[in-house]
């Protein structure tokens, strides 16, 4: 099985997402990053974002190399309502004006116990994981609406819907962001806007790679019988995006390997 470097350097292209522009938060690496380069193959032109400035004009270049179009736009998305709101009409500007797609993938993950939880961490969770997408779909949704399409998809997780023994607040987190999609699809659906979640399962990335072995032990009991990976999810995105997802509203995919819905063995 080809690994996620593989298939990302080797994405062929399509046109399902022609003439569209898309914004993916949190996209210099990871998840976002695999999403970014996905969309990318399938010809919508992409934002790139995050606080690396560096890092994120490694990804468009990435983007561009394989002939995509891209463009990097710094955000710190923990930052000012008013910094975000800066951020939201300056990537639409990158973009000629006009967003199609919104991909709120941005976040922070700190798992410690309750009581260990700096403050400062627990502000951070909220600011990213909650305020951000909430304050980016309130600036990008209305112009969707305004002309009648558009696509939102916010990047859950699985322990969204299960009770771990760390990690209180994040969790709560996606839990959250479950029930702002289904809000936000009663809201701006019927004016076009289709907003939907994905809920990756353990998830392999760069970002938490010194705990493979730990994630491997994880999925090893699940259908897949092995962490997701980035692309996995990108691919979910990418349909949830597309016409062929027309009909899908409010909904939470799951790309866990079966964590969540099976018990193999049982």
């Amino acid at each position: 099985m080809q690994n996620n470097t593989e298939l990302l350097a080797s994405l062929p292209a399509d046109t399902r997402l022609a003439g569209r522009t898309a914004v993916v938060t949190g996209s210099t690496s990871g998840i976002g990053e695999a999403v970014a380069r996905v969309l990318a193959a399938s010809v919508a032109e992409v934002v790139v974002s995050g606080r690396d400035v560096a890092r994120a004009r490694q990804v468009v270049e990435a983007i561009t190399a394989a002939g995509g179009r891209a463009h990097a736009v710094p955000g710190d998305l923990s930052a000012s309502y008013t910094d975000l709101r800066s951020f939201a009409r300056a990537a639409a500007a990158a973009l000629g004006g006009r967003v199609d797609i919104l991909v709120n993938n941005a976040g922070v993950y700190p798992v410690t116990p309750t009581e260990a939880l700096p403050d400062s961490d627990l502000d951070a969770v909220l600011a990213t994981n909650v305020r951000a997408p909430h304050v980016l779909v309130a600036a990008l949704a209305p112009g969707m609406a305004e002309r009648g399409t558009g696509a939102i998809v916010n990047v859950g997780s699985w322990m969204g819907r299960v009770g771990t023994s760390s990690g209180a607040m994040y969790t709560a987190s996606k839990a959250a962001t479950e029930q702002l999609t289904r809000n936000w699809a009663a809201e701006y659906g019927p004016r076009g806007v289709r907003v939907n979640t994905v809920s990756p399962g353990a998830t392999l990335t760069p970002g938490n790679a010194e705990y493979g072995a730990v994630l491997d032990a994880m999925t090893a009991g699940t259908p897949a019988g092995r962490p997701v990976r980035p692309i996995d999810i990108a691919y979910a995105v990418r349909f949830l995006v597309s016409d062929e997802a027309l009909f899908v509203h409010g909904s939470v995919l799951d790309v866990d390997g079966g964590m969540l819905g099976t018990r193999p063995g049982f």
